[in-house]
C-alpha cells in the first residue's frame, strides 16, 4: 500500500498563500503521474494540478496564473504552491498517485479561505 501524507493545510485570509506538501513513503519516479484534488463541502472531488512523471502539468481552469504544481523526486514529496487565495479555493486537499493502472489517496489537508 502506497503511503501519501499531505501537510500544510491551514487557515488564511484571501490573498494569502499557502504551499501543500505531499510526502511518499517511497520513490515517486515509479508513478506515472501524482497529483491535487479538492473536495468542498457539498460538492464533488475536482482534479486541481496535476504533474506527469515528465514534468507535464495541467491545471483546472480556476487555479491557473495562481497555483503550481512540483514534484522533487530527491524528497519523494509533490507540491502545489498556491497564491492569491480565494474563499472558493475552501477545501480538503487530496493528494493523488497513479501507477498502472491503480490510484493512491492521501488523506487530505484541510485549506480555508476566509473573506
Amino acid at each position: 500500500q502506497v503511503q501519501l501524507v499531505e501537510s500544510g493545510g491551514g487557515l488564511v485570509q484571501t490573498g494569502e498563500s499557502l504551499r501543500l506538501s505531499c510526502a511518499a513513503a517511497e520513490t515517486i519516479v515509479t508513478f506515472s503521474s501524482m497529483g491535487w484534488y479538492r473536495q468542498a463541502p457539498g460538492k464533488q472531488r475536482e482534479l486541481v494540478a496535476r504533474i506527469t512523471s515528465g514534468g507535464d502539468t495541467n491545471y483546472v481552469n480556476s487555479v491557473l496564473g495562481r497555483f503550481t504544481i512540483s514534484r522533487d523526486n530527491a524528497k519523494n514529496t509533490v507540491y502545489l504552491q498556491m497564491n492569491s487565495l480565494k474563499p472558493e479555493d475552501t477545501a480538503v486537499y487530496y493528494c493523488n498517485a497513479v501507477r498502472d493502472t491503480w490510484d493512491y489517496w492521501g488523506k487530505g489537508t484541510l485549506v480555508t479561505v476566509s473573506s
